[in-house]
């Protein structure tokens, strides 16, 4: 159980037996005897409950309350009295407080109500945890395994998950969903109904990053106002992901070090150790281990970490990954754009397939999507997919590349309203076929770029890979083979 209860209450026989009780029943309890004490060890403490008298020596038990719930919003308060007065009664719970006690208690009455105001307490804070879950991760999560690379991994992760491990290491290059690996990890675990929290060591400025990560007290710098939990407190016997983790500054990489080996930490400006159960899932795009021979990185943290380390293969190698994978997302962002779902074309999966990837499963992600937004047939084809190897962002359908020669000085070439630029080409004879037409466009593009097969993509708005597929379909590798851009 281990709840933390902190009892405020002049009378040391009422404290004694309250706490004797909670003692036998499970909790680890505090004590204060004024308001001023309470102040102080809730602050310091930051219990989960919190059993308050009414009359204290040195203030009203509803001010106490009023101040409380500004600096513990959800904590719930059971306020308690002797002197039952009604207005008491109604100021404390327009206030906040959880329920109203009177003295002698019935221990068992007592009982119930702590149980159930901590249950509902614990309630409010799991649906807080996925409310922030759900606005940061929209859609099901599922790992797409069809390849071996992939089922293998995934094998091992159950393993893991379901292991006494307190420390893994996630490696994998950017975009290969080591985010997505972690909650997996949490989510199968026995961690699974306590909070996923989840920072990205890169994201955040050091002089704040030692904030969020410890707590910090009040008073502790300029702008601590009020004592605050930081992410380590927030986790506690649920699961911590720290992405980026390379990018963490070396002094703070020496406290992680030790929540890591004995579970305590010490809020910023704190002097007390705080306990607390987690698993630290770190992740990382970087070779730690040459940051460790250069200095970037703690080598006793680097060991710590890589006990059991999992590694993410790039889309590249686990091309069986691709077409599922890009389904998925179809699916996905079709929901999202109220539009019916659409099959891939085979040109388009022959493209997706032999694209490298550079940006793993994000960069197919944002692909799909793009697709989604700007295709309207009845099936995903291949000239919206940004697959060029040498592209450095997605061809936009709605403007010319800066490759493309100006409509004024090429009359091969007209502008369409929308912006793009085709080639001018005569109406063709009855019974030309679209593959005809196909590939006159090629050749004609291949002509005017003397055979330079990245700027021949560029006229055509297609990528590079692209182009090569047709030029393989109509038979035309031999007889333009490739040029360089020096060349030209």
């Amino acid at each position: 159980m281990n709840e933390r209860i902190l009892i405020v209450d002049d009378e040391r026989l009422v404290r004694w037996s309250l706490r004797k009780k909670f003692g036998e029943w499970g909790y680890c309890i505090a004590e204060a005897q004024s308001a001023a004490e309470a102040q102080e060890r809730w602050r310091e403490w930051l219990p989960d409950l919190v059993v308050l008298d009414v009359r204290l020596p040195d203030d009203s038990g509803v001010n106490l309350l009023t101040q409380m719930r500004s600096e513990l919003e959800h904590t719930p308060v059971i306020m308690i009295t002797a002197d039952l007065q009604l207005e008491d009664v109604k100021t404390a719970l327009r206030t906040g407080a959880y329920d109203f006690l009177t003295k002698p208690f019935q221990f068992e009455q007592l009982r119930v109500t702590l149980h159930n105001a901590l249950e509902a307490y614990q309630l409010r804070q799991q649906v807080e945890t996925l409310r922030q879950e759900v606005e940061r991760h929209a859609g099901p999560l599922e790992v797409i395994a069809e390849s071996p690379l992939m089922a293998q991994l995934m094998e091992f992760v159950h393993k893991v998950a379901a292991s006494a491990a307190s420390t893994l290491l996630i490696l994998g290059e950017s975009g290969t969903g080591k985010d997505l690996i972690a909650k997996t990890i949490h989510q199968i675990s026995n961690r699974k109904n306590k909070p996923f929290v989840a920072i990205n060591c890169s994201a955040i400025p050091e002089t704040l990053l030692e904030a969020e990560l410890f707590g910090h007290e009040r008073g502790a710098f300029t702008d601590a106002k009020a004592l605050k939990r930081g992410l380590l407190e927030i986790a506690d016997h649920g699961t911590l992901f720290l992405d980026e983790i390379g990018e963490m500054p070396l002094v703070l990489q020496a406290k992680l070090l030790r929540v890591l080996e004995d579970q305590t930490f010490r809020r910023v400006g704190g002097l007390r150790d705080i306990s607390v159960d987690i698993r630290v899932i770190a992740a990382s795009n970087r070779d730690l281990e040459q940051a460790v021979k250069e200095g970037r990185f703690r080598e006793d943290l680097y060991y710590r970490l890589t006990v059991i380390p999992i590694f993410i293969p790039p889309l590249r190698e686990r091309k069986e990954d691709i077409l599922p994978l890009a389904e998925f997302f179809l699916r996905r962002y079709s929901r999202r754009s109220q539009k019916s779902p659409r099959a891939i074309s085979p040109e388009a999966q022959e493209v997706l397939l032999q694209y490298n990837w550079p940006g793993n499963v994000r960069e197919l992600k944002n692909a799909i999507e793009r697709v989604v937004i700007l295709e309207d047939g009845s099936s995903i084809q291949a000239h919206y997919l940004p697959v060029s190897a040498e592209a450095s962002h997605f061809p936009d359908p709605f403007r010319p590349t800066s490759g493309w020669p100006a409509a004024s000085t090429s009359p091969a070439w007209q502008c369409l309203p929308s912006g793009r630029f085709l080639p001018v080409l005569e109406i063709p004879e009855p019974g030309t076929s679209l593959e005809d037409i196909e590939k006159e466009l090629v050749q004609t593009a291949l002509q005017q770029t003397r055979g330079n097969q990245t700027r021949a993509a560029r006229l055509l708005n297609i990528s590079r890979d692209a182009l090569r597929y047709r030029m393989k379909k109509f038979s035309l590798l031999e007889d333009h083979p490739e040029t360089s851009e020096t060349s030209l």
